[in-house]
């Protein structure tokens, strides 16, 4: 194969033709614009989209609002005089000896300097039945108008919701699947690897992703692929035929299998183009051909062709250099891939399989909070080589820059979770990339501040570039920026993200202030943009702490946590616990009664847990309706087991019964949860009464501790376990009843007001302004005047409390979620099997033969028995 010629001298300037106007191409013409002070080239970029460059990372936003034209790049590089844009009009030819090209409609152009951004195509299998109408791809926004369509029409002509399939696990055909869903299309997602995005996860990452896009209703076949598209009667797709020998009911199906670079206008031309497809690019980018030169997905370098904006971004800047004079050269750079636009958190960077020889892992895995994360680290545990992180990827952004250095730190500290040790604190050199697709080193971000007068993340964006593209470096970016500030004197902004230039603090102040009840009023006053991962969540907790309706209302829906979508949690194989509440650990006989019936009729594995109620585990999606509907007759009520709320009240039997208790801490306990159920907050809080100094209750772990004296009650503050445990400070002493309640009220309500996002009281009463000190003079002196106001926030939300799985029975378009995919198989999950356990059903583990999932009675299934 012929190789590149080697660099020649700086080109002429003159007539550059781009070829595509993708966002490769934008990036070129920008760059170009800005170095070339003295207007010496003249920048012709031809298309065959009918629309002006657009940024197609964010394709799917679409979906969730934004209209299609805001996805447009900053247009302001089209009105520079030397810049000539056509769209619509694909280039068929090009002459290499002549030095032109030419376009569909005849017009011929010519050039001195040739740049190829043709990027790539969507590359579907030669299956049968996919030139079927419905079948469609999902890369381009005439993909998307195409899918939208497509969905409007098929849903009118068979009046009823539609069932779709997505062929591709991975980043794109997640999104689609999430694009699917808010068409109110079921999707199913086929994968033929062993786990979703099977290139960028490693096993623990991949189930994971399974479990948190099967709790966001998709559902997931892995090691599956598709044979056959199926025509219905009416000679549209209709089924989908899998390799498994099952078939898929489907009204649409999405083909996201991966890419092919666009490469044959350069093999027709005579242009050397790899085997495996894609230009041949040398380190400055040229082709085999002087004055051609080849960015983005369409050129391969080394033999591969990169699928990503960063190094398609940074080949640009390489063109750009060299075509002024420079000698920069393409060095690609270790890949970092974001899920986004699916409503699921997950990325990863470098080598996320530990390929590399003696390579560590470090993991982290909670399968309560659905998060996982890992670390790769060299032999000695000193270097980073690489990271996985889902459900939670809030380090994603500040590790992967220090990608292939030193972390400084133990690697298992970076991965402590959240209430445990604080993320450890790195300050990056000035030569770490910051923003990959951008192109953008740390010191560049500094430089922006310390010279060019940069005050805000906003200006450094439109002064660097760096956070404009897929946004997922700005979190970093935002810390680089405000460190640089605060050790310049500036003041720093308390803004929560990008769209919100306020603390969490301070929003929950202007939202309760002027009685904003949806996201969509609160952003139009107070933010801008759609909103984010960040932002987003923080919202919806603000409103359900004003108590502004139902967590799954419309509006609110989209905005919850995971959990918080089926009122249950989540568990590590895809079912979900039931935990009704049980006040102060007491339960009726009738009452227990019903909840063994319902254990025992849909085979959940039963327990008693630490906060001293019943659980049970084991349910399907499908089933949670019905199994809360008896416990809800039965006379229970939802636990909140899954909430950022009041999980619990525990408490001893006190002096009721037992011969040392001196206050009645049942009857107490019962008071403070029956007041406080329901109550939502920045993070969950506990709540601990025991009946005297021996401490049964252990009050001193929780976040709101009491504890009986001879004269009342001690009350204490501001305590967790975890992975960190903290005794509570003691706030005040020998209360009465109602005088505990109030403190109690004040506390609560004033951490609700002025906590950060996902702050447990633990931090929050630890950097309280003044101390522990002050928190008691506003709360129990009330030295703000603030006590009276405090107490009828909580007020108000015992008058408005409801049973949030009550409202949700007696509303069916609520309970339309839980129904995972209008094809659910009546036969129960094949993914889900049982080994019986000490008398109950659990998950069976690898190696395990289970039996398989019935929908009823799966205490009938014989199983493998398991001893100790």
């Amino acid at each position: 194969m012929t190789q590149p010629p080697p660099p020649s001298a700086r080109p002429e300037p003159g007539r550059v033709v781009v070829v595509g106007a993708g966002m490769v191409a934008h990036r070129f013409v920008e760059q170009l614009c800005r170095r070339d002070a003295a207007g010496a080239w003249q920048v012709t970029v031809v298309g065959d989209e009918p629309w002006a460059p657009y940024d197609r990372v964010h394709l799917s936003d679409v979906f969730t609002g934004r209209a299609d034209a805001d996805l447009a790049l900053d247009p302001a590089v089209w009105d520079d005089p030397r810049v000539d844009l056509v769209v619509g009009d694909r280039v068929v030819a090009v002459d290499l000896a002549a030095r032109t090209v030419r376009t569909g409609s005849g017009r011929v152009l010519g050039y001195d300097t040739l740049v190829l951004a043709t990027g790539s195509r969507a590359w579907v299998p030669r299956t049968e039945g996919t030139d079927l109408p419905g079948v469609l791809s999902y890369r381009t926004l005439a993909d998307v108008t195409a899918l939208r369509a497509w969905v409007a029409d098929r849903s009118a002509a068979l009046g009823r919701p539609l069932r779709g399939a997505v062929v591709g696990g991975g980043v794109l055909g997640l999104e689609a699947a999430a694009a699917l869903q808010t068409l109110d299309v079921a999707p199913t997602v086929v994968e033929f690897a062993d786990r979703l995005m099977a290139v960028q996860l490693d096993a623990g990452g991949g189930e994971a992703l399974r479990v948190l896009a099967a709790e966001r209703g998709m559902a997931v076949r892995t090691s599956a692929a598709a044979t056959r598209v199926v025509a219905a009667a009416d000679g549209a797709v209709g089924s989908l035929e899998l390799s498994t020998g099952d078939a898929l009911a489907a009204d649409v199906v999405i083909y996201s299998t991966g890419i092919r670079p666009r490469d044959g206008l350069a093999r027709e031309a005579g242009l050397v183009v790899a085997e495996r497809g894609g230009v041949v690019i040398g380190p400055t980018c040229r082709t085999s051909d002087p004055a051609v030169w080849a960015i983005g997905e369409c050129a391969s370098h080394d033999g591969e062709c990169a699928g990503l904006i960063a190094p398609g971004n940074a080949m640009a800047d390489v063109v750009v250099d060299q075509l002024c004079g420079g000698t920069a050269v393409y060095e690609r750079a270790a890949d970092g891939t974001k899920l986004k636009g699916a409503g699921i958190d997950a990325a990863s960077f470098g080598d996320v399989l530990a390929l590399t020889p003696g390579a560590l892992e470090v993991t982290f895995a909670d399968p309560v909070a659905r998060t996982y994360r890992k670390l790769v680290v060299s032999d000695d545990a000193r270097v980073l080589l690489g990271g996985v992180f889902v459900g939670d990827i809030a380090l994603y952004a500040s590790l992967r820059p220090m990608l292939g250095r030193a972390l400084g730190a133990d690697p298992s500290a970076f991965l402590a979770p959240e209430g445990g040790a604080a993320p450890v604190q790195t300050d990056l050199p000035d030569d770490v990339v910051l923003c990959s697709c951008s192109n953008v080193s740390v010191g560049t971000v500094r430089a922006a501040v310390s010279e060019h007068g940069c005050r805000s993340v906003g200006e450094v964006k439109t002064c660097t570039r760096a956070g404009t593209v897929c946004g997922s470096c700005v979190p970093l970016l935002t810390t680089v920026v405000n460190r640089t500030l605060e050790a310049a004197g500036f003041t720093v902004s308390t803004a929560m993200c990008e769209h919100f230039a306020m603390s969490r603090a301070e929003l929950f102040a202007l939202v309760r202030e002027g009685g904003l009840r949806t996201f969509s009023e609160v952003v139009a006053r107070h933010g801008r943009g759609r909103g984010c991962a960040v932002c987003r969540p923080v919202v919806a907790s603000i409103l359900s702490s004003l108590g502004i309706g139902h967590v799954l209302q419309p509006d609110q829906a989209p905005l919850q946590d995971t959990n918080d979508h089926l009122l249950a949690n989540l568990q590590k194989d895809g079912t979900y616990s039931v935990v009704p509440r049980m006040p102060g650990g007491e339960v009726t006989p009738e009452r227990l009664m019903a909840f063994a019936e319902v254990a025992r009729d849909f085979g959940l594995f039963t327990r008693v847990t630490g906060a001293q109620r019943l659980a049970m585990f084991g349910a399907r999606q499908d089933q949670l309706p019905e199994i809360w509907r008896r416990l809800v007759d039965a006379g229970f009520e939802s636990g909140q087991a899954y909430g950022k709320s009041l999980r619990a009240v525990k408490t001893c039997v006190g002096q009721s019964w037992c011969r040392f208790g001196v206050q009645d801490s049942s009857s107490m306990a019962v008071r403070l949860e029956l007041r406080y159920r329901g109550l939502r907050s920045p993070h969950k809080f506990k709540v601990g009464v025991s009946g005297c100094a021996r401490e049964c209750a252990e009050a001193r772990g929780k976040d709101v501790g009491v504890i009986a004296t001879e004269k009342g009650w001690n009350v204490y503050v501001g305590g967790n376990g975890g992975f960190t445990p903290r005794h509570a400070d003691l706030l005040a002493e020998d209360l009465d009843d109602d005088a505990l309640v109030r403190v109690i009220d004040r506390f609560l309500a004033l951490y609700i007001r002025s906590a950060d996002r996902l702050q447990r009281t633990a931090p929050w009463v630890a950097a309280f302004p003044g101390g522990l000190d002050e928190l008691r003079r506003v709360v129990v002196d009330d030295s703000r005047g603030i006590g009276a106001e405090l107490e009828a926030e909580v007020e108000r939300h015992v008058a408005g409390y409801v049973d949030e799985w009550r409202a949700t029975l007696d509303d069916p378009e609520k309970l339309r979620r839980f129904t995972p995919y209008v094809n659910a198989p009546d036969a129960g999950d094949p993914d889900l099997a049982y080994v019986a356990e000490r008398g109950q059903a659990r998950p069976a583990r690898p190696g395990e033969t289970g039996a398989p999932d019935l929908r009823t009675a799966r205490r009938a299934v014989p199983v493998l028995e398991v001893t100790p």
